[in-house]
């Protein structure tokens, strides 16, 4: 198979590391692809924002599957611009589920999913979301009415107020493809920025998978929420083929959703796909032929824990023009290293972005896992490199 993959992040990295892997797999091409992409295949100079120009270089390529790691590009309608062309990615009608999230809610209201409760007149402790696209930064967790104006100000006008929901969070994705679900292991990120869980949200700086203490709960979340969702979708007209990622609240009172996505996560794919036995790209093409049913994707008994490296002024500005090292010492070491905000400039690796890699390790073990990331991570460096220090901590029982 010749495969066109959109995007140039960690998340494009590993799913071009795991693709490249596929029995199946003739031709790999990716736009704009990164330095760690274009080791696996041929790069396009053409950005995920282009839909014409994604959509002219498929047709250019002709590939037999597309397949599109970022939202942008799906909210921007880039599968429907390359219609004849299978694409594992939602419609921009079906990918109002992430990039609308009042759409979300009445999607989930009428299908019945348990969510957070919108609240007419905030007060805190509450939530405030960003109603558009945000690249995960645009929720606000407001614990004082400080907090609560300074979110309002600065957050979009079409912003609102939900509760606060306790509990664990958890990711949980799905392959969908129509009324057919097949979920995957779920993982659990970070988004806040520094250790502890302090600071501003980020697009995401680590995570990990399996989570501990979760079975045969998978099965019934898909049930409880993938399929109802995914069929309420079909149902509108606007059927849903792709990954939906859910972002999932375990509460006191049962689960409950806090956000939809229309792609695989950031950083929770680098590391789940370590994890999975069975051929992906095999799978996302069935989904893309609407032909999901049957197709099972397993995932061995390792662990795997991703810690993200990020610029030193990150969330609010990235880095460019820094070069990078330990990279080849950090393989060498046994870990996976994902190009996420990375260029190249006279032959030396540089910085060109906020997420500038992300480092994943597996074990037969979280602790073992989690041991292996942060070695690797030691032996990279760039000026003002920044990472927290607690990914998978809580979950592997050790103590501060």
């Amino acid at each position: 198979m010749r495969v066109l993959l959109v995007g140039a992040g960690g998340r494009e990295h590993a799913l071009a590391w795991k693709l490249a892997r596929s029995r199946v797999l003739d031709e790999l091409h990716a736009a704009p692809g990164n330095p760690g992409i274009a080791s696996l295949g041929e790069c396009h100079a053409v950005a995920v924002d282009d839909v014409h120009g994604l959509a002219a270089l498929a047709r250019r390529l002709a590939p037999d599957l597309v397949v599109v790691g970022p939202e942008a590009p799906l909210v921007g309608g880039v599968a429907d611009a390359v219609a004849g062309i299978p694409v594992f990615g939602p419609s921009a009608a079906a990918a109002r589920i992430e990039g609308s999230k009042r759409f979300a809610k009445d999607v989930m209201r009428a299908a019945r999913v348990a969510t957070a409760r919108l609240l007419a007149d905030p007060q805190p402790p509450c939530v405030v979301k960003a109603d558009g696209l945000a690249a995960g930064k645009g929720v606000f967790v407001c614990e004082t009415q400080a907090e609560l104006d300074a979110a309002f100000a600065a957050a979009p006008r079409d912003a609102f107020a939900e509760e606060l929901l306790e509990g664990e969070e958890l990711s949980v994705f799905a392959l969908v493809a129509r009324n057919d679900v097949v979920p995957l292991a779920p993982a659990r990120d970070y988004k806040r920025v520094g250790d502890g869980d302090t600071g501003p949200n980020t697009g995401g700086m680590g995570a990990f998978s399996p989570v501990p203490g979760l079975g045969h709960e998978l099965e019934d979340l898909a049930d409880a929420i993938h399929r109802p969702v995914a069929a309420e979708l079909a149902q509108r007209g606007t059927p849903f083929v792709g990954l939906l990622y859910a972002g999932v609240m375990l509460t006191a009172d049962g689960p409950r959703v806090l956000e939809f996505n229309c792609r695989f996560g950031d950083p929770e794919t680098q590391a789940l796909l370590p994890r999975l036995e069975d051929d992906l790209l095999e799978a996302l093409a069935a989904a893309a032929r609407h032909e999901l049913g049957g197709v099972e994707l397993a995932e061995s008994n390792v662990a795997a824990v991703t810690i993200v490296l990020a610029a030193g002024s990150y969330p609010e500005r990235g880095d460019t023009g820094t070069s990078i090292d330990g990279i080849a010492e950090a393989e060498a070491a046994g870990a996976l290293v994902f190009h996420a905000g990375t260029a190249e400039r006279d032959g030396r690796l540089i910085t060109n972005g906020g997420r500038i890699l992300n480092v994943t390790a597996v074990g037969d073990t979280l602790e073992d896992a989690r041991d292996g990331a942060y070695a690797a991570a030691g032996r990279i460096h760039f000026d003002g490199m920044r990472y927290r220090r607690d990914i998978a901590l809580g979950a592997v029982g050790v103590v501060h």
